[in-house]
C-alpha cells in the first residue's frame, strides 16, 4: 500500500484508510452489549452527523465505563472499508498527556522535583530558568511553535537541535504568569525524560507506560491497519493527501499513532491510576489545575499534561491532538466514570473535542451511573466518631461527617460554604485532599481530662458552641456572655 505522500492517483478511494474492510463499519456489534440500544443509537447518530457534516474520509469513536469499552462506532467515506476500534489514526498532542506520565514517574522515583529549573536536568538549553511544572502546564512562557519552517509538515532535519527547535528568541511572555500553550516546551519535557533515564523518550514510553498498560496499538510509527492522512478542500468535496513527517525532536509534542480502544484504555488509567505506571494520587494531580485562567475563557484550564473543560455542568479531564490529516479527542469524567475517544483523518472539519464530548454526555445522560448500595462501616474508632457532628467556626456551623473510607468530610451542615474532605494520618490528625483547606493540617485538641476541646484547622478554631468560652478562641469571648439588644 502507498504511503500518502507517494499516492497521486485519488480515483481508487479504497486508499483513504491502509486497512481491510471489516463486515460491518456504520456500528461496531460486538462492543456495544452493555448499552441499551436507544443509547447505542443516540451515539452513532452523532458520530454519523459529525463525519457527514465535518466532511470526514473516515471516524471512529469508543465509549469507556469503569474502565471497559462499552461501545466503539464509525463512519466511512467508502462502503464496505470502514474503520475499526483496533485501526491506528494520528493522535497528535495527546501524545503531550504520555510524555507527562513519563515525567510525573520521574517526580514519583525522587529523579526530580516539579519545582526544579530545566538546569538543573538539562543544562545549556536557553530556557533553564524554566521550572518542570511550568513546562508540564505551558506556563514556562516559550513560544507556542518553532522557528522556520511549519514544523509538523516539514522535514525533522531542518531541526537537529533544541537549539533549532527553540530559536534565539524562545520566550514571548514572562514565566509562570500566564498559561500560553508551546510545543516546544513538550520537545525540552521529552529531551528531559532522555537525560534523567538514560535512554530515548519513545523506548522509555514503551517500557514504561505502554507495555504495562497494553497498549500494544500504540506506538511512534504506523502499523497496519491504518488510516491515511487527508485535506478536504474548503468548498469542494475532492481530497489531499497529506504528509506524514517524523517528528525528530518534537515527537514528545506529537508524534503518536494509536487506536480508539488503546485511548479508551488509556482514558481509564488516567481517571484511576495504576500503580505499575502512576497512582491514583499521581494522575488526579494531573487533572487539578495548574494554570491560571485567561479572561473570557473561564470553561477551560490546565493541569498537567491534561486539559481540563467544563462542558453541560461536567468537569472532563483529557486532551485534544490534530496534525496534518487527523484530529483526536480523549476525555475522562472522573464523576461519571466515564471516557471517550474520538479520531479522524481529516485536518479540518471536525470539532473532535466537541464530539467526544458529546458522546460522553449522550450516555451519562441516557444512563446515569448506579451508585454503589450503601454499607455501614466494619469498625470505627470511638475517638474519631466522637468528633462527628456540628461545630461552630465563630457563629457559622458546619458538621464533622465520617466517610466510610476513613477520611473525614467538614462542610456546611446545609446551603453553600467551605467544604474539603481530609486524610487520616494514621496519627489522630488529617489532612485536607480538596477545597479551601487542601493541605491543610486538621486535629482535635484535648483537655487534661481527655474531653475534646475544639478542633484546629490551619488555625481556625472550630467549637461545639458559638464562641465558646471554655475554648481558646482567638481574641477571647466576652465573659458576660451572650445578651439582648441594650434599651
Amino acid at each position: 500500500m502507498t504511503s500518502p505522500t507517494e499516492r497521486s492517483d485519488l480515483s481508487d478511494l479504497s486508499e483513504l484508510t491502509d486497512l481491510p474492510a471489516p463486515t460491518e463499519f456504520s456500528e461496531l456489534a460486538d462492543s456495544a452489549e452493555e448499552l441499551l440500544p436507544g443509547t447505542r443509537r443516540s451515539l452513532l447518530h452523532r458520530v454519523a452527523v459529525a463525519q457527514s457534516e465535518g466532511r470526514a474520509p473516515s471516524l471512529v469513536a469508543a465509549v469507556a465505563r469503569d474502565g471497559e469499552v462499552v461501545w466503539t462506532g464509525a463512519r466511512t467515506s467508502v462502503d464496505g472499508h470502514g474503520p475499526d476500534e483496533h485501526v491506528q489514526y494520528r493522535i497528535g498532542s495527546i501524545t503531550k498527556t504520555f510524555t507527562a506520565v513519563l515525567v510525573l514517574r520521574l517526580r514519583d522515583e525522587g529523579l526530580l522535583d516539579l519545582g526544579d529549573p530545566l538546569e538543573k536536568h538539562l543544562p545549556g538549553t536557553g530556557a533553564g530558568d524554566v521550572t518542570i511544572a511550568e513546562l508540564l502546564s505551558h506556563t514556562g512562557g516559550l513560544a507556542a511553535e518553532t522557528p522556520g519552517e511549519w514544523w509538523e509538515r516539514s522535514a525533522a532535519a531542518l531541526r537537529p537541535t533544541l537549539a533549532d527547535v527553540l530559536g534565539e528568541q524562545p520566550f514571548r511572555h514572562p514565566v509562570g504568569r500566564r498559561h500560553h500553550y508551546s510545543n516546544p516546551g513538550y520537545t525540552l519535557l521529552g529531551s528531559l525524560v532522555e537525560a534523567v533515564r538514560g535512554v530515548g523518550w519513545e523506548e522509555a514510553l514503551r517500557g514504561e507506560v505502554l507495555d504495562p498498560l497494553g497498549l500494544t496499538r500504540t506506538g511512534a510509527q504506523p502499523q497496519m491497519p491504518h488510516a491515511g492522512g487527508w485535506a478536504v478542500h474548503p468548498y469542494a468535496d475532492v481530497l489531499l493527501p497529506e504528509p506524514s513527517e517524523d517528528l525528530g525532536l518534537m515527537a514528545p509534542a506529537g508524534q503518536l499513532w494509536s487506536t480508539a480502544r488503546d485511548l479508551a484504555v488509556f482514558a481509564g488509567f488516567l481517571r484511576t491510576g495504576d500503580d505499575r505506571v502512576l497512582s491514583a494520587d499521581s494522575v488526579r494531580e494531573m487533572r487539578t489545575p495548574a494554570a491560571p485562567t485567561l479572561p473570557g475563557d473561564w470553561e477551560t484550564s490546565y493541569g498537567l499534561g491534561m486539559q481540563l473543560v467544563r462542558k453541560d455542568g461536567r468537569i472532563l479531564a483529557g486532551h485534544t491532538g490534530s496534525l496534518p490529516g487527523f484530529v483526536a479527542a480523549l476525555w475522562v469524567s472522573e464523576e461519571e466514570g466515564l471516557a471517550s475517544v474520538v479520531l479522524a483523518n481529516s485536518t479540518t472539519g471536525i470539532a473532535s473535542g466537541t464530539v467526544a464530548a458529546d458522546l460522553l454526555g449522550i450516555v451519562a445522560d441516557a444512563e446515569p451511573r448506579i451508585p454503589a448500595p450503601w454499607r455501614p462501616l466494619r469498625e470505627v474508632d470511638p475517638a474519631v466518631l466522637e468528633l462527628t457532628g456540628p461545630w461552630y467556626w465563630g457563629t457559622q456551623i458546619v458538621a464533622l461527617r465520617l466517610a466510610a473510607d476513613g477520611a473525614v468530610d467538614l462542610g456546611p451542615v446545609s446551603g453553600g460554604g467551605r467544604r474539603s474532605r481530609f486524610r487520616a494520618n494514621g496519627d489522630g490528625t488529617w489532612t485536607g485532599l480538596d477545597g479551601y483547606y487542601a493541605g491543610e493540617p486538621l486535629r482535635a485538641v484535648r483537655r487534661p481530662d481527655g474531653t475534646v476541646s475544639h478542633l484546629d484547622l490551619g488555625s481556625f478554631v472550630f467549637t461545639r458552641e458559638p464562641y465558646d468560652a471554655g475554648a481558646p478562641v482567638p481574641g477571647g469571648v466576652d465573659p458576660d456572655g451572650w445578651r439582648g439588644l441594650p434599651g
